[in-house]
């Protein structure tokens, strides 16, 4: 139990520590506004402004591709004890995958202009 707030003490300093370390050594702007929007610099649109369509394929590309890393990640543990049979479901996951891409491709979600 000591070595439990022991360690969330010293855990507690350090972070107040580099808490202690950033106020010291940041910038102070002068006169600058401050909203976190943007980085502090003035808006040029409100921020609940609508976005353009072409950003709902790419949203979905990402998400092609995100979900395919998730299920890669815990594959590679298994592949090796569950042989051949894995090797072949991953190839055929990454050719629906791959079909999705063509298919975006084809229809010019890939194209920005």
């Amino acid at each position: 139990m000591t070595a439990v707030l022991l360690v969330a003490g010293v855990a507690s300093l350090a972070v107040l520590a580099l808490y202690g370390v950033g106020r010291l050594v940041r910038v102070a702007a002068q006169g600058a506004p401050r909203a976190p929007f943007l980085s502090g610099n003035p808006p040029v649109e409100h921020a609940l402004s609508r976005y353009h369509v072409r950003w709902y394929t790419v949203t979905m590309l990402f998400l092609a591709f995100d979900m395919e890393m998730v299920f890669m990640y815990p594959w590679t543990l298994v592949v090796a004890t569950v042989g051949a049979s894995a090797v072949i479901e991953m190839f055929a996951f990454l050719a629906v995958l791959f079909a999705g891409v063509l298919y975006a491709w084809r229809e010019g979600a890939l194209r920005w202009v």
